[in-house]
């Protein structure tokens, strides 16, 4: 890594960035690679940076319409956790948790994954009752996980409101302290400065308009600087998924819905956990400039608008309040959607698809960024190897066909 002196320092911060190194280069592209990603966000990233890293594949493209961590990694929450009920989601989601404890090291960046705890909460009999079922299962799958009480709720976060006076009484709550938030454009970033220093192409604005498909194999993509020629491309689009499986003939089971955020202004360190509620529907934690950082659910109508509607902004600050009456005064300071791509159980697709060499990587509604790692590992693997990695294998289109589905919208609840 290179270092300056304090002189040194001044004497770029003035330079305007003239003379900063840049984090990767901007080439230009091939004619043909081993391999496509298309789509250049946390996943599209990480995948490249797997498959040159694991698989010593480095003739690869990741094509990017806009600009690389510009889509819904940019747009997130940074919630990280591996507590899902179904053995096939957690061994997916703490395959990504296993990676995110050493990813820093890894990439050496500091993506600043903060392990500071997520607390579900629960605020009814079959909410706990829930709860206790899913702890019990994340701990037969090895995964950390207890069941609180109201008082070690309160223990753990004072600001929230506890009273049973309260319109929907704190019960209890599940505890995973592995769980935390990290900085997404950091992953973003670690992931495209370590693939482009194995040799991976970062090729950005520059959008797949088309595929070329010739007896049932992919031969590459159409873009808008001409075709660009590869036998396997990997599509990592999120809620454009099913407009490039529509290129190549390939009708998914997806939805696509604006998914809202907020944050506040800066306060002060009030909060030092993730704070999330299914039944009162809304989540926060606290960055570490001091915002709040508040979620709740999609907007219900299918669509490509990253703007949102005001009633789910009016619900989330309502459930927000609810939690924490002290945050009525903050002000928000600005507002964001993204686009999901939501699956009908609400669990992933990683999969080949009909056409030889196409696979896809998408489906991950609300719950993506925190499986960043997990998903580009699995998903480079199933690339280099032609057929899917056996943590990801569960998560073929075939599922929907055969009826083997993997039902998590109660642990992926809120937004998560």
């Amino acid at each position: 890594m290179q270092r300056y002196s304090g002189f040194g320092l001044a004497k770029h911060a003035l330079s305007h960035n003239e003379n900063w190194q840049r984090m990767w280069r901007n080439p230009t592209p091939k004619k043909k690679y081993d391999v496509i990603i298309v789509g250049g966000g946390g996943h599209g990233l990480a995948t490249a940076y797997y498959l040159a890293k694991e698989h010593g594949i480095t003739n690869v493209a990741v094509i990017e319409k806009g600009w690389l961590g510009g889509g819904n990694t940019a747009r997130n929450t940074t919630i990280v956790r591996s507590n899902y009920l179904w053995d096939e989601a957690a061994e997916l989601y703490e395959h990504a948790m296993k990676l995110w404890e050493g990813l820093s090291q890894d990439l050496n960046y500091n993506v600043m994954f903060s392990q500071r705890g997520v607390l579900n909460l629960g605020h009814t009999l079959q909410d706990m009752r829930d709860i206790q079922r899913r702890v019990n299962a994340n701990r037969l799958n090895g995964i950390d996980g207890e069941v609180l009480d109201t008082q070690q709720v309160k223990e753990i976060c004072p600001v929230l409101d506890c009273s049973p006076n309260t319109r929907y009484p704190v019960l209890g709550a599940s505890w995973q302290p592995r769980g935390g938030v990290a900085r997404h454009d950091a992953v973003a970033w670690g992931f495209a400065r370590g693939a482009d220093a194995l040799g991976v192409d970062l090729i950005q604005q520059t959008e797949v308009i088309g595929m070329r498909i010739e007896d049932g194999q992919i031969l590459g993509v159409e873009t808008t600087r001409g075709f660009i020629a590869a036998e396997t491309v990997g599509c990592v689009a999120a809620g454009n998924s099913g407009v490039l499986a529509r290129m190549a003939g390939i009708k998914l089971p997806l939805e696509s819905h604006p998914l809202q955020a907020l944050v506040s202004e800066p306060i002060k360190p009030v909060l030092d956990t993730v704070v999330m509620s299914n039944h009162v529907h809304g989540y926060c934690s606290q960055s570490d400039k001091g915002d709040l950082v508040i979620g709740a659910g999609i907007d219900g109508y299918n669509g490509y608008g990253q703007r949102g509607s005001y009633p789910t902004i009016e619900h989330t600050l309502q459930a927000i309040v609810e939690m924490f009456p002290t945050f009525s005064r903050v002000r928000m300071n600005r507002q964001w959607g993204g686009i999901v791509d939501t699956c009908p159980d609400a669990c992933p697709i990683l999969s080949a698809t009909p056409v030889k060499g196409l696979f896809f990587n998408c489906g991950w509604g609300t719950g993506g960024f925190k499986a960043t790692p997990g998903s580009g590992n699995v998903f480079a693997w199933t690339l280099a190897k032609g057929y899917a990695h056996p943590i990801a294998a569960p998560f073929s289109i075939d599922r929907f066909v055969s009826g083997k589905l993997i039902d998590e919208h109660g642990a992926a609840g809120v937004a998560h």
